[in-house]
């Protein structure tokens, strides 16, 4: 592999491996690199890591693809890694001419030994470089034993490991005091670290978003790139999400697209909200992706953990569905449903599948709550005085102040839970309109005979 010229077009990645669904700690870090593309005008590419043939599931490429395009964030190319082997093994035979690779021979349990050992006198388990001090003669006697060897990057301890990292800051590491990674496995498959960088410098990704979790990972990776005579791209490693409570949570894996689907969550809360934990900048009930596209900026985020809280994701929810025009709910309201029906309705839902509850209201039937007498009598009034024109509703409260007293929670709440067997809701303004007369009439008839 030639070092590639400095790409012309900021270019980003997404790389799951499709092992499960999409759970809302990638969700972001996808957000992340779809908006610094945008935002940069350039391309946001999917990648499925896909080495790991044993657990990868095409069901889980699709599902990744259909939560990409119902989060808004359509990539512009798609590139999968187990079709990718030939590229991968290239730059490997290279690293191997380098003496950039080597051949290690320890077991598992021989690793975890000389790790126990090194952490029992206060040392930092660091691998040993045991492998390099074999002779030609030795590593023919091990295979000839048919211990298969598995395959180290040898780091380069005399070059410290800088970059300006676009949330951390400068950040150095010292290449002696890590360990030299393992990049393949005795069965020839691949681990993560290689490929990626190989992939990054082929598909020429210029900026690179990722959790706290990969520090060190880019620390080795730079390395990689440089030993196949490659810029590195630009990091960005945000914090981790935890729970509300401020710790890791298992409830954080699992919820993912499907879940958010299921519960009926909008699409741009869900980006609302991961769009601006772990920044400066407030958490805003923000419906358009251009105008997050806008605000993005790395320099807001913080290093402290970002909390995420469902009942904040509920809380923008609401907020968002509050702003959605008719056409949003058009699909899937029931027949007879109006703009203005909506704009009535809308103030009310946490969700926009709650509209076909809130429907029923109007349609009927409703259930009426059981009144006192005096309630009743009040009703029968109601509806004796119900006159219709374009404002019924403050036609109706007002002559029933004048004539009963009434005022206030007695004045209006009878009237609310005869009309809509409800204690709360929509503007009853509107709502009455809604109704209409014919059917307002018989409903506190009914409430005052009941």
């Amino acid at each position: 592999m030639s070092a590639n010229p400095a790409p012309s077009t900021p270019t980003t990645r997404f790389a799951p491996s499709p092992t499960g669904r999409l759970h809302v700690g990638n969700i972001r870090t996808a957000l992340h690199n779809f908006l610094a593309a945008r935002q940069a005008g350039g391309r946001f590419l999917l990648r499925i890591d896909d080495t790991d043939a044993e657990r990868s599931r095409e069901e889980y490429v699709e599902a990744i693809r259909e939560d990409l395009a119902w989060l808004g964030m359509t990539p512009d190319g798609e590139e999968r890694q187990s079709e990718r082997l030939e590229l991968y093994e290239r730059a490997f035979e290279r690293l191997v001419e380098d003496g950039r690779v080597y051949r290690a021979y320890e077991t598992a349990q021989e690793l975890e030994l000389k790790r126990k050992i090194l952490l029992g006198r206060g040392k930092p388990p660091i691998y040993d470089r045991a492998a390099l001090a074999l002779t030609d003669a030795e590593r023919s006697e091990k295979e000839a034993q048919g211990i298969v060897p598995h395959w180290r990057f040898k780091l380069d301890h005399e070059s410290p490991i800088i970059w300006d990292d676009a949330v951390r800051g400068p950040q150095k590491f010292d290449a002696a005091q890590m360990s030299d990674p393992v990049i393949r496995r005795a069965d020839n498959s691949w681990l993560y670290m290689l490929p990626s960088a190989i992939d990054d410098i082929d598909m020429a990704i210029t900026q690179v978003l990722r959790g706290e979790d990969h520090v060190s990972n880019t620390a080795v990776q730079i390395q990689m790139f440089e030993a196949l005579g490659a810029s590195p791209p630009a990091f960005a490693h945000t914090a981790l999400l935890v729970g509300r409570e401020g710790k890791l949570s298992k409830r954080l894996g699992s919820l993912g697209c499907d879940a958010f689907r299921e519960q009926d969550y909008e699409p741009m809360a869900i980006n609302a909200l991961l769009a601006r934990l772990g920044t400066s900048k407030p958490v805003e009930p923000i419906a358009s992706m251009a105008e997050l596209i806008e605000t993005f900026d790395l320099s807001s985020f913080g290093r402290a953990p970002a909390k995420f809280d469902e009942a904040e994701l509920a809380r923008i929810n609401a907020q968002i569905v509050h702003q959605l025009p008719f056409e949003a709910v058009s699909g899937f309201v029931p027949e007879g449903f109006t703009p203005e029906a909506w704009h009535a309705i809308r103030p009310n839902l946490e969700k926009k599948s709650e509209v076909v509850e809130w429907w029923q209201t109007v349609t009927g039937p409703i259930t009426q709550p059981e009144f006192s007498a005096e309630d009743r009598s009040y009703l029968a009034e109601a509806a004796s005085l119900l006159e219709w024109d374009e404002n019924p509703w403050q036609k109706l409260t007002g002559a029933l102040k004048d004539r009963t007293g009434r005022k206030g929670r007695a004045l209006f709440l009878p009237l609310r839970q005869a009309l809509t067997g409800r204690d709360h809701g929509p503007d009853m303004g509107e709502l009455l309109l809604l109704i209409g007369e014919e059917e307002a009439r018989a409903r506190l008839e009914a409430a005052s005979k009941a």
